[in-house]
């Protein structure tokens, strides 16, 4: 190694801004709370490159190679090779969930209805999270791939209700639960919980779920249009939403909906991944037993 080569050197709470790197190796670098705004890459080696809770907007990129790329996110004007695919992967979404038409609501009984699809699909889901919490009720508390296990998603659920509902549309200055659990990026709030490595079990975790999915559907029980077409200022106290922002009615339960959904979609998506070893270990001993 020469005088010029350094390794596992940490940068943190430095300003770099301005910065140029040329011919220099960063494989195997953590980039966590780093602001890459307005910088450019330009012959830049991004194989096997782990991106998460990224913002890429207005991001421009040409001459790329994109291949076995696994995309999960929110698409809105993503433009590929001229043409705009985020209407094409949001039809291609709805001919494979056709439930998904009932989540775009106009109304109040939209919004209502909307609620009972998004029950009904939780229902199967909770199912099989309990075949597999039968088998061994530490694989609900596994992280797969790094994301949240499913017990962490079931308390995820309640915190957005809680934010959204709670306070954003009913004005509750602080209505957390101790078990509930924010994005792992929001910076610590006083009085809104993070206790990231609480395990309650999956009766437990399913009690605080049951009851925060009912506030809604109690709201949404007597939700006029009129109501849904207002706004709510959120009472001055730390949490999230910020304080004093404006939160619209509809843009608060289009939140909830789209959480619940995508949750959805991603603890089926894992459950099957924790499924299919379960499948695996059963076989194996059978096999070395027989």
């Amino acid at each position: 190694m020469t005088e010029n080569e350094t390794t596992g050197r940490a940068f943190r709470d430095e300003q770099l801004l301005g910065a140029t790197f040329e011919h220099v190796d960063l494989s195997g670098s953590r980039f966590e709370r780093v602001e890459f705004e307005q910088s450019t890459f330009r012959s830049v080696g991004l194989d096997h490159v782990d991106i998460r809770n990224a913002s890429l907007s207005d991001v421009r990129m040409r001459g790329v190679e994109l291949r076995h790329v696994e995309i999960w996110g929110e698409l809105d004007d993503v433009v590929v090779n001229g043409v705009d695919v985020a209407p094409l992967i949001e039809a291609e979404l709805t001919r494979l969930h056709p439930e998904r038409a009932r989540l775009h609501p106009t109304d109040a009984a939209g919004y209502r209805d909307a609620w009972t699809v998004i029950d009904e699909l939780w229902s199967g889901t909770v199912e099989r999270a309990r075949a597999l919490d039968a088998v061994d009720p530490a694989l609900l508390h596994e992280s797969v791939d790094g994301e949240w296990s499913f017990i962490q998603t079931l308390r995820h659920l309640p915190m957005a209700t809680s934010s959204w509902l709670s306070r954003g549309v009913q004005r509750d200055p602080s209505p957390w639960h101790p078990l509930e659990l924010p994005w792992d990026e929001m910076p610590a709030t006083d009085g809104v919980p993070h206790d990231r490595d609480a395990r309650p079990t999956l009766d437990e975790a399913l009690e605080l779920r049951h009851d925060r999915f009912e506030r809604v559907r109690t709201h949404l029980a007597s939700l006029t249009d009129q109501e849904l077409t207002g706004s709510n200022e959120v009472p001055d106290t730390p949490g999230w939403p910020p304080p004093g922002e404006l939160i619209p009615v509809r843009d608060a339960f289009d939140t909830l909906l789209n959480e619940e959904w995508w949750h959805r979609q991603f603890a089926e998506r894992d459950l099957a991944a924790l499924e299919a070893r379960t499948r695996h270990t059963h076989v194996s001993t059978s096999l070395e037993e027989s």
